[in-house]
């Protein structure tokens, strides 16, 4: 008669060598989750002939994970490592409603800008973490903008052309130099000197100023050395 208390005898864990590799490419792999490495490693101390008790204490974690996960790759192999299914229902919305969050944050309400998570989940009866998953997940950012201009020259898109071939096909001995204005620069001076930054102490600066009138902004690149050859001038004329 068996002996009451006597523990069930465990399962030899004989890895193939496939299984072998891939474990070894899972373990060193950097992009594996921490938990799938400590399965791994359970596995491959296992396949050594370690009981249970030592593999525990090496990985610093109870008998109790090491027996779940030795005994689940006895069972399923590789696939016993990934999470098993959680018991419950699965969280869902509700199509409308998400249609509608997805769809409606092109057209900002009324007298505002753009629309928030917590604007958009109020008008449409979602929570503002599952209307924030919505947007990560279809890459919509009502919260950014992007500048652009369009040139008005007829000769535009010649010029440009130009210009690209210049930069990819430069006359022999020649230097080409990228310059580029800015007019309407303000001229703006703090009222008061503000606070360098120090240990624990961060810059400071008033947040009034005093207005000079604007200035234009001539600038070329020199990229032999990184600087910046520059020049201010109180009007922009052709002159200039």
């Amino acid at each position: 008669m068996p002996r009451c208390g006597m523990a069930r005898p465990k399962l030899d864990l004989v890895l193939l060598p496939a299984q072998k590799q891939e474990l070894q490419r899972l373990l060193k792999a950097p992009a594996s989750p921490q938990k799938l490495v400590r399965r791994v490693r359970i596995v491959l101390l296992a396949a050594q002939g370690i009981d249970n008790t030592r593999i525990a204490q090496t990985l610093q974690v109870s008998p109790t994970t090491v027996g779940l996960w030795r005994q689940r790759f006895v069972d399923l192999g590789l696939a016993g490592l990934e999470e098993a299914p959680r018991p419950g229902r699965p969280a869902t919305l509700d199509p409308a409603k998400a249609r509608r969050a997805i769809t409606e944050v092109v057209r900002p309400p009324k007298n505002r800008a753009r629309w928030s998570t917590r604007t958009m989940a109020r008008a449409v009866g979602l929570s503002r973490n599952a209307v924030q998953r919505l947007w990560r997940a279809n890459d919509l950012k009502p919260h950014r903008t992007r500048l652009f201009k369009l040139s008005k020259d007829p000769q535009f898109a010649a010029k440009f052309w130009d210009i690209v071939g210049l930069y990819l096909n430069p006359p022999t001995k020649a230097v080409v130099l990228c310059c580029d204005e800015k007019s309407q620069c303000q001229a703006l001076e703090r009222s008061q000197p503000g606070l360098p930054l120090g240990q624990g102490e961060i810059a400071t600066r008033t947040h009034d100023y005093y207005r000079h009138g604007t200035i234009t902004l001539f600038a070329a690149l020199n990229y032999l050395n990184g600087k910046i050859i520059a020049q201010r001038a109180p009007r922009h004329r052709h002159q200039e």
